[in-house]
């Protein structure tokens, strides 16, 4: 039997590395943020996020043991910093998006200025630069099979670098959690 989805959860953004790197010409680097100073009550904090990202302020005062108003502070300074994002989180097939799939992509040249170029395709929601068989993985949510030949055969590759895909179509899912919690 297939696990309850949970529909509201806090999602750590993904790490632009780029960021961190005044060279970079990247048109999705983010301009960097502040730091945030991550002690043990915003761990707690976070934690309780993904529990249950609806959950009051003064119901996570209650568990970590501050008030609301000092809870409401530092869940605004994790979320100006980018740390986290309080999103909901759907399922596509009830949503009518039919068909998900991660696509490798092999790449000639610069890697990240591809991965800069999926990220702009509506359909793909992950894009991450690896090592191994492929250059970059990208996940694409897709109304239909007609859907996803269009992204991969009209967009993905004919990306002037790319040299090759290879997806792997979803059949079903069996896990997806955003509650791995904290480094302690």
């Amino acid at each position: 039997m297939d696990q309850p989805r949970r529909y509201v959860a806090v999602a750590r953004k993904p790490v632009d590395r780029e960021q961190d790197n005044p060279d970079s010409t990247s048109k999705n680097t983010a301009p960097a943020r502040s730091t945030v100073a991550v002690d043990e009550l915003s761990k707690l904090i976070i934690e309780q996020l993904q529990e249950d990202g609806r959950r009051s302020y003064a119901a996570i005062g209650k568990a970590v043991g501050l008030s609301e108003a000092a809870v409401r502070q530092r869940v605004q300074r994790l979320l100006d910093s980018g740390m986290v994002q309080i999103v909901a989180v759907t399922d596509p097939l009830q949503l009518g998006f039919l068909r998900q799939a991660m696509i490798g992509v092999k790449v000639s040249g610069d890697a990240q200025r591809v991965a800069d170029e999926l990220a702009e395709i509506e359909e793909i929601e992950y894009v991450v630069v690896t090592a191994g068989s492929f250059d970059v993985l990208v996940e694409v949510v897709c109304r239909d099979d007609d859907q996803l030949l269009e992204v991969i055969n009209r967009r993905i590759r004919s990306l002037d670098a790319v040299t090759g895909t290879e997806t792997f179509v979803y059949l079903k899912l069996r896990k997806q959690t955003y509650a791995w919690g904290t480094l302690r």
